[in-house]
């Protein structure tokens, strides 16, 4: 096996278990505090506001933690060291928030506040520096291409593992209460994660030849590797925007089918379905790819997910509506998350050829700025809907028998289904529309310029 192909099957194999771990906190933190640990409305209502600061906050500070990175010279690369100390915190921090111990609500909550910042934190430095070694690996479109695909193929098997596995996940343990289960599993997705990153750290073999060569990255320099790239600019903006409407869709997830479709278990066989939607449009990317430029497919995905939004709304929860929908919505958006990750990977390029200096790290710190900032503002969409809809409280009186609970589900009111689908579908379409006006008139890199930015570096090196 030569060197591209290992660094291909080590960089991919390392979001396995990183993004299910992550999904297991941004997709069913949430759901694990209303509907196991059962907290009141005030008690949701101050976790909404706090997961939302707090994510704001972690966002804003990525581009210094991006500054950490470029500015790190190690015997064993730059990104290495801090992919080692991100995994090993964000793994004991997961089990932490998943804990089963026993506390008053106010104490449940400041721990939660400590251990979720910490975790934030603690991911961004993984996420920078994990996503920082595909630049470093290979100036080659075509190769970065067939990297960030099966990065993207391995890092949705990892979260749909977890969509598949989490509402399952009393049963694998019969003799421990729904908290204890949770924490053991919680431990298990952990020791998961550090196996796989491991991979990604022993195989993969960065390009080094510039290290020592790299210049120390000042906060001035930092600013202008942000601020000055508009290109960067234009896919954080842009991105954020998608992600703030898919992160606010898919935290409605296990609520819609609990509560609108009235059948909680469907939405494992839902997720299933578009696991293989995923998967399938990830793998036969590269075969679009040679048909289409980037603009092409980037613009034809935005329009699936557009449409496809406005069946899943016009659905009235009829099954065949909702795959339709659900279909098209995750086949798209497969497609629109890998092309930002390489406009993201050619705007370090066109960064150093605007700006005289090469800042990978600080420059794909928007990449956790997108994530984190889109994850922190769903949460505060999804938390507080649930409580104007009613949908909380609800919970709260759900008693854990089957045929009581059924009842109590059904008698959800119509006024709280409509409040919870216009913010799981209205609202994410709006967000998402308004990032595709502002990438359409703005992104300029094609595959024309692209090629003559790295032809003039190649010049500007030599000299």
């Amino acid at each position: 096996m030569n060197q591209t192909t290992r660094n291909k099957i080590c960089f991919g194999l390392g979001t396995v278990g990183r993004d299910a771990l992550y999904s297991l906190v941004s997709m069913y933190l949430l759901v694990h505090l209303t509907d196991v640990v059962k907290f009141s409305d005030d008690g949701l209502a101050v976790i909404g506001i706090m997961l939302t600061l707090f994510g704001i906050f972690d966002a804003i500070i990525d581009p210094f933690v991006g500054a950490i990175v470029d500015n790190t010279k190690t015997r064993w690369g730059k990104f290495k060291p801090w992919i080692l100390i991100g995994m090993i915190g964000t793994g004991i921090l997961t089990v932490l928030m998943f804990h089963n111990f026993e506390m008053d609500e106010v104490s449940h909550i400041i721990l939660l506040a400590i251990t979720y910042l910490l975790f934030s934190i603690f991911f961004s430095l993984n996420d920078i520096a994990y996503w920082s070694l595909m630049p470093a690996i290979s100036k080659d479109q075509q190769v970065r291409e067939g990297v960030g695909a099966f990065a993207r193929i391995c890092a949705n098997v990892g979260m749909f593992a977890m969509v598949l596995i989490y509402l399952n996940v009393p049963g694998f343990f019969p003799d421990k209460s729904a908290r204890d289960a949770y924490f053991l599993f919680a431990i298990i997705v952990a020791a998961i994660m550090w196996i796989f990153q491991s991979i990604t750290l022993i195989g993969v073999k960065e390009d080094r030849s510039q290290l020592e060569k790299t210049e120390r990255t000042s906060l001035k320099d930092l600013f202008r590797a942000l601020f000055k790239n508009d290109q960067l600019l234009v896919t954080a903006v842009s991105m954020a925007l998608f992600m703030i409407g898919y992160c606010t869709t898919t935290g409605f997830g296990t609520y819609y089918f609990k509560y609108a479709y009235k059948d909680e278990g469907m939405y494992m066989v839902f997720a299933a379905v578009l696991a293989v939607a995923q998967l399938t449009a990830l793998s036969i990317f590269p075969l679009f790819r040679k048909k289409f430029t980037r603009k092409q497919l980037y613009t034809g995905s935005m329009i699936a997910v557009a449409i496809s939004y406005v069946i899943f709304f016009l659905s009235f929860e009829w099954m065949p509506l909702i795959v339709i929908a659900g279909l098209g919505l995750f086949f798209a958006q497969a497609f629109i998350q890998l092309l930002m990750l390489l406009f993201l990977a050619d705007a370090v390029e066109y960064g150093e050829w605007k700006l005289g200096k090469r800042n990978e790290a600080a420059s794909f710190a928007v990449q956790p700025f997108i994530n984190q900032f889109g994850g922190a503002v769903s949460k505060g969409i999804v938390s507080f809907t649930l409580i104007i809809s009613g949908i909380n409280a609800i919970a709260n009186s759900l008693t854990g028998d089957p045929i009581i609970d059924e009842e109590l589900i059904a008698a959800t009111p119509d006024s709280s289904l409509w409040i919870m689908k216009l913010s799981m579908m209205i609202l994410p379409l709006i967000c998402i529309l308004i990032g595709f006006v502002l990438y359409n008139k703005k992104f300029k890199i094609d595959e024309k310029m692209y090629a003559q930015i790295c032809k003039d570096l190649e010049e500007r090196n030599k000299q």
